[in-house]
This record gives structure tokens, sequence and C-alpha cells, in this order.
């Protein structure tokens, strides 16, 4: 949108800050979607602001380095039987005493796209390897008829909820294959979302609706729609299934448009919405789903959507202090609440969706040259992840600052080659990077400061950062985890799926549909 002045202000607000040690319990999933997300989204777009930049960029800077802080205040999480974290950290003090080993699916599977990043630009593969070690995990534990439940019970691998569906509890899970596979060139990834969508659609699909049934039985549970599975769609535009997804966006289209909005449940056989569940908390997965495909098709009635959306909102939720929530979709009473997701994700795809011209759907026709350590490398090429709390990610960046693995892609053997192959057809910016930084003044926080940040991620609410007394301290060795994690190899890589790069080159957007190499899009 152009606001630099307003970036730089905040990022000059959070350079000041040094790290998060602070004694209060958080959401592991919800600190790592929305707090390392955001601070490697702004890194990664710092230099678009005319932010002052550290000299190594992208590879160093302080919103970097206190996304690592974070994730390292995260890491304990993950030290359990299974490698599948618990929900619950303390930032200072890291798991709390008596926390529950029970966790949603996508409380488990949705760290690969944030600490892959993580990992690439620090040179760190601490957080990578325990991201895809919970992956493989989560994948293991699947039933045999190929469906994931909803909890799991970290230390024993035992489900504790046996309902499968592609919503609340399980959602991003799906969302994180697809996306992490293409983020970090990872084909395993992609065959184990394959391989999940073979029981999605034999036991959930019903027309071009999707149910919920027992993982074991395979038989409906719960014939309801979420409106946290309007997200599906966009799912399945990124790997090529456009008409499928057309299909149930159509469905889900209909539901809006009977209502006016999406209730959060919506019984299918009964064409209502569910009682106790009529609410429309200005959730973004319509818009997400409706800006993708558009991205993928360019059908102008995706615009058309886009605009019901538009119009409903500002009728309804408008208030002179913001949008606020729909509290029953039926008469569009309002509730006195706005929940964050709604400017993250929902005018974020909105807007995207109309603005067709933004960078960010750059296909590759230009680039940024910068300097690192490692040589020169092109930022901006194209082809920006959105995590999943619409935090765009740029791919080409990665590379910047970490060795490619030990296969060649595409038998590029020097950069020499495909920097010269590059410029037959891109233009390229020069980025100078700053000699210093500007000294901040350095800003103090008491322990007993409290960020509430709440998201429906599962179907049991729950309050995610709450001030706690002190524990005590129990030195954690991250390395030693990961150490043991190798060792035990419990879940060992499939190197053939490692190998499928076939997969990443499908029918898929036309701003994905080519892989990067070191930081650039060939076709």
């Amino acid at each position: 949108m152009g606001n630099y002045s307003e970036f730089q202000r905040v990022v000059n607000i959070l350079s000041a800050k040094t790290d998060f040690d602070a004694n209060i319990n958080v959401s592991v999933f919800e600190t790592n979607i929305r707090i390392i997300g955001g601070l490697l989204s702004a890194h990664l777009l710092s230099h678009k602001a005319g932010v002052v930049l550290e000299p190594g960029y992208p590879c160093n800077g302080p919103l970097l380095r206190l996304a690592e802080d974070v994730a390292k205040r995260l890491i304990a999480a993950f030290d359990t039987k299974t490698g599948m974290p618990y929900g619950t950290v303390n930032l200072r003090h890291g798991v709390p005493k008596g926390e529950t080993p029970i966790t949603c699916t996508a409380g488990i599977g949705t760290f690969i796209v944030e600490f892959g990043t993580l990992s690439r630009l620090t040179g760190d593969p601490l957080y990578e390897e325990v991201a895809m070690n919970a992956l493989y995990a989560l994948f293991n534990h699947r039933s045999a008829l190929g469906l994931f439940g909803n909890h799991i019970d970290t230390n024993t691998g035992k489900w504790t909820a046996q309902d499968a569906g592609i919503g609340s509890g399980i959602d991003s899970y799906f969302e994180y294959l697809v996306k992490g596979s293409i983020l970090l060139q990872r084909p395993e990834l992609m065959k184990m979302f394959r391989e999940a969508l073979k029981g999605i659609e034999k036991y959930l699909k019903k027309d071009d609706w999707y149910m919920w049934v027992s993982m074991t039985k395979g038989q409906v549970t719960l014939p309801v729609f979420q409106s946290l599975e309007a997200f599906w769609p966009s799912v399945l535009s990124l790997i090529g299934e456009t008409n499928s997804a057309m299909r149930t966006l159509h469905s889900y289209h209909q539901v809006w448009q009977q209502y006016g909005f999406t209730p959060e449940f919506y019984y299918i056989t009964q064409n209502e919405a569910g009682t106790g569940k009529e609410s429309y908390p200005l959730r973004p997965e319509l818009i997400e789903s409706i800006m993708y495909l558009y991205r993928a098709t360019g059908d102008p009635i995706l615009l058309e959507f886009g605009v019901d959306i538009l119009k409903s909102i500002r009728h309804s939720a408008w208030t002179p202090c913001g949008y606020a929530t729909i509290k029953d979709v039926r008469d569009h009473r309002k509730e006195d609440r706005m929940e964050s997701f709604f400017l993250s994700e929902t005018t974020k795809y909105l807007y995207l969706l109309f603005d067709t011209d933004n960078f960010i759907h750059n296909q590759g026709q230009h680039g940024t040259l910068v300097k690192t350590p490692n040589g020169e490398c092109v930022l901006d090429a194209g082809g920006y992840i959105f995590n999943t709390e619409a935090h765009p990610i740029d791919p080409s960046a990665l590379y910047c600052c970490h060795d490619m693995p030990n296969y060649n892609l595409h038998d590029f053997n020097e950069f020499k080659d495909k920097e010269e192959l590059f410029k037959g057809v891109h233009t390229k910016k020069k980025l100078t990077n700053a000699s210093h930084v500007e000294q901040q003044e350095i800003v103090t926080e008491n322990d007993t400061d409290v960020v509430v940040v709440v998201d429906n991620v599962t179907i049991v609410q729950k309050i995610i950062v709450q001030e706690i007394s002190p524990i005590d301290n129990v030195l954690f060795d991250s390395q030693r985890m990961l150490e043991r994690f190798r060792k035990e190899n419990k879940y060992p890589r499939n190197e053939t799926w490692e190998k499928h790069f076939e997969l990443l080159s499908c029918r898929a957007q036309r701003f994905l549909q080519r892989l990067s190499i070191n930081g650039e899009f060939f076709d």
C-alpha cells in the first residue's frame, strides 16, 4: 500500500527490543504464525520500505535476530518422546510444569514455513529439522485409512480426538505441507500431502463438500461446513487442481450469498447455520481462496465474489471505530469485537485481489540484486509464500544465506551460469546496504506485561497468553534434543520422495509454477 513511513516507525520500535525474555505462557502455534512469521516477513520486506539495513542483509538484521530469539524460546516444546510439540511454553522457563501433552494436529504441523525460513536465513539447521521431524512424526501416526485426527498425545502418539476433517484443529497442517514444499523445495512434503489427499478425497469429500469422519472407520460424524474450511480451494489451486477448487468455492460462496456471511458451522444436509455457531468473526478463508483462484485462472466471476464480500462487510460490519464481528449471520447483529486476523488477513487478501499490479504478484519479470556474505543474490523474484497468518515470505531470499542441498535441480554447476541466464530475461535493481545502523533507544519491558492473542484454531477455545507465577528455571539444550532426534531416527526420511522434483512442477498458479534456484525463478 506504500505506507513506508509507518512501516519504518514500527520497525524502529521493534529493533530497539533485544529479546522476548518474559515470564509468560504463550501458545506455541500462535506465537509462531503471528510473532515469528510477522517478524520474518517484515525483515524480508524491509528493503522495499527504505529501512536502514545492516551489512549482510537479508542474512542479518534486528528483526531476524528477534525472530530467532522467539524460536529458541519455543523450541523446548518439541522435546517430547515423539518430537511433536506441546501446545504451550513459558518464554523464560520452557514447558510449564503439568502442561498437557495433548495438542491439535495444526498445532504440530504448522511450523515448517517459519522454521524453515529461519534456518535458511540464519544457516542454523535446528529449526527446519525440528519442524520436519514433527511433520514426519505426525504423518507416521495417520490411521490405516490415511486420515488424521484432531488431537493427539505428543508423548504416547495416541489420538485423543479422532474426528478427521480439513477444518478447525487440522487445517493449516495440510496448508503447510504444500507451502513448505514450494518454499523450501522439499518434494517429500508434497508427497505427504498427496498421500493425505487420497484419504480426504475418498472419505471426506461428498459431492463438492467435505465432511468430518471417523479417522479409523471413515464414517461421517459431522456433516457440516466450517467457515475455516474455506481455505481449502486455495491449497488446491497451489497444486494445480483448479477445477475441483472452483467447484468447492462455488458451494462455499452460495453459503455467503444465503446469509451475507459464512457462519462458523453450516449444516450441509439442512442448508442452515449451526445452532450456537451462527457468528462470522470476519474470517479471511473465503476471500483467501478467491484471491488465489483469481491469480490461477483469471476468471472474472471471482472478482464479483470479492465484491460480494466487500459489500457485505462494509454494509453490516462497519462501525465508527473499526469493523465488528457479526454475532449472528441470520440477522447481522454485531458483537463488540474485531479479531486481529481481520487486518492481517481478510483486508490483505481483499486488497491483493483487486490490486493486480502489486509487487506480490510479480511473475519473475524483475528482481533486486543484493550483496551478501555468499556473494550477489536476487530478491523480489516473485512467488511469495504466505504463512497461515498472511505474512508473505520471499522464497528467493532463502537461498541468499543458505547453501543449496546436495542435489542439483537443473544442472546449474555454477552461480555464473544462472546469473547469465537470469540477466537475459529480467531487470535487476541494485540495492546498496547501509554500512551502519542508527542507534535506537533501548526499551525495557516489565515481566508482567501481557499481550493477548486469541484465535479459534481448535474447537476448544483457549486463552493462549497469560501471566503466571515464576517456575523453577530448567536449562534446556536444544542441540542435545536435535542430536537425540537424529540418533533415534524414529521417522526415517524417505529418500525416494525427497528426489521427486516433478511433484513441484505440476500445473499450478502462474506465479508459483517455476522452481526457485538460488533465489531466481525459471520456467
